[in-house]
């Protein structure tokens, strides 16, 4: 069996495509660079992390963007004709009254590694723009166009636009053509399909919180009228029927489902195999309960469908209820390399399951200054939305040990470095190293934002020799605490328990949508230029284990 999610932790908006035998799925990445992982598999069990789309922080400026801004919902395909991969990413600049100000553009390449075209823009009216190649040679834009007007139906219809590639723009103005195929409201994640002689358009409805859900409707002329699948929602993780076209919000908790493991199934993307079976990726969330919090983030797993003999996509098992466990395909299995749990920085280059907030880590982080050790230079404070060296990984179980070696001597109170749990700029705790002058040498401590209020812990201030320091960061379900040792093996317990369920969409206010991360970090809020060297980063986590097991 298949084990569910296949991407567990921070990785939303799941878009499949096949080329060959190769089957890649892109995520959303909001302000983190890289952006837009690929993960690759051959038998959709099996996967790993194999590349990213967009690498360059100049070209793709997400810098003073506030979290959970940047880049939203990438549609990857595959143009057979072409021998091409397409990716069509929005950048989402602003939310403010609820305008919705997006960006969204189009690149290509002939390997899905690169190198990809320059961005082509589109058009900016609304989000989740993805694009359809017809086999006449017509290509397609469908998109949420977010709608502003008072009296009308919020968050607005799907809408869709022809692209020239000739002239490397669309053809007019997008045109509403598609308001659901049930009464869940907040439509959105438009993908056009084409199969026995209809256009399929399979959409996510009920806004991406726990009413979430992917459904269906088909046309045989492009432009509609689509008939809606009799079965809608195809797969979520609230079955039955509700009207919530009149409530724009998201979340909507009163639909938690206490029967699923997987919660807010939905934005989905099918993909048909080599072998005649199709397989459906889509975003879920596991919460912690009863307070209903997903520290996680929307992570990504897989169903099994089928086609019927009338021609509609259907769950396998004959349900909507998105599974934990679900059967493997027919494929051979081939294995993938995972990520690695220990990294002692002695490759040449950093690896690809790092991230940074807004910019690319290989901007402040070098592993070739020191052999063996990753150095990071320090930049603003950690609650800047500009320019900040925090180095980081997803945390992808609730039960996780993190563990740093460092050397770092502060001269000044605004140098500081150590390891971090970070939700957003304004929500994180940071185990630090930096100067005191109240103590007049190094010391260590803990900085907590929540919500955007910072507290320095003054009862955990300890004064530190300036020689290597083991810093440790225990997560266990609901509890986070920070350790400190000399040997790695004497550890002292420093500050308090914290509540790991404040890391999640629920509770930050200032950022929803992503997911809770890990790492290193390094601030000098002076001439940004003193540097902290780690010689480790050790990653375990348990992900047999699930939310909420203590």
């Amino acid at each position: 069996m298949i084990q569910n999610p296949i991407f567990p932790g921070f990785n939303p908006d799941p878009c499949i495509c096949r080329k060959g035998e190769d089957y890649y799925v892109a995520v959303s990445t909001f302000e983190w660079f890289p952006g837009i992982p690929v993960y690759h598999s051959r038998d959709l069990k099996n996967w790993e992390l194999y590349t990213h789309v967009l690498t360059d922080d100049q070209k793709v400026d997400l810098k003073k963007l506030p979290s959970a801004k940047g880049i939203w919902a990438p549609c990857l395909t595959y143009c057979e004709k072409e021998d091409l991969f397409y990716v069509i990413y929005g950048v989402m600049n602003s939310m403010n009254a609820r305008y919705f100000d997006v960006d969204n553009y189009l690149i290509t390449a002939k390997d899905i590694r690169g190198p990809w075209s320059e961005p082509v823009y589109l058009h900016s009216s609304g989000f989740d723009a993805s694009i359809f190649h017809d086999d006449n040679g017509k290509k397609y834009i469908v998109s949420l166009e977010w709608e502003t007007r008072e009296g009308y139906e919020k968050p607005g219809a799907i809408c869709m636009v022809e692209y020239s590639p000739e002239k490397r723009e669309i053809v007019g103005y997008p045109k509403r053509m598609w308001s659901g195929g049930t009464d869940r409201g907040c439509i959105e994640a438009p993908h056009l399909t084409k199969r026995g002689g209809y256009y399929y358009i399979m959409c996510a409805e009920g806004g991406t919180g726990y009413n979430h859900c992917v459904t269906m409707g088909r046309s045989q002329n492009v432009w509609g009228p689509y008939e809606k699948d009799p079965q809608n929602p195809i797969v979520t993780s609230a079955p039955g029927e509700s009207y919530e076209r009149q409530d724009p919000d998201h979340l909507k908790p009163k639909y938690y489902n206490p029967e699923s493991i997987l919660q807010k199934s939905g934005h989905g993307s099918y993909v048909e195999l080599t072998t005649g079976e199709v397989y459906l990726v889509h975003l879920c969330a596991r919460p912690f309960v009863p307070e209903l919090r997903c520290t996680l983030g929307r992570e990504t797993a897989i169903q099994k469908m089928m086609w019927t003999e009338d021609g509609w996509l259907r769950m396998a098992d004959g349900s909507n209820l998105a599974k934990t466990e679900v059967p493997e395909s027919s494929l051979p299995e081939v294995p993938m390399p995972r990520l690695p749990e220990f990294d002692d920085f002695n490759g040449e280059e950093l690896g690809n399951y790092y991230y940074a907030p807004r910019m690319m880590p290989q901007s402040f982080a070098d592993v070739k200054a020191r052999p063996g050790y990753v150095r990071l230079r320090g930049q603003e404070s950690r609650t800047s939305l500009n320019k900040v060296s925090i180095l980081a990984r997803k945390l992808t179980s609730v039960y996780a040990r993190v563990t740093t070696k460092m050397e770092f001597v502060p001269e000044v109170y605004q140098h500081s470095a150590g390891l971090i749990l970070y939700y957003d700029n304004m929500n994180y705790i940071n185990l630090r190293k930096y100067y005191s002058e109240t103590l007049g040498q190094s010391a260590i401590s803990i900085i907590h934002l929540e919500n955007g209020e910072k507290t320095e812990l003054l009862d955990t201030r300890t004064p530190v020799e300036d020689r290597p320091i083991y810093l440790r960061l225990y997560i266990e379900g609901r509890k986070s605490w920070f350790e400190w040792s000399y040997d790695n093996e004497n550890y002292e317990k420093i500050g308090r328990i914290f509540d790991t369920t404040k890391f999640s969409d629920e509770y930050c206010k200032y950022g929803e949508f992503t997911g809770t991360m890990v790492g290193i970090t390094c601030a000098d809020r002076v001439k940004h230029q003193h540097y902290a060297d780690f010689d480790f980063f050790e990653y375990l986590a348990d992900e047999t284990r699930n939310i909420g097991a203590e």
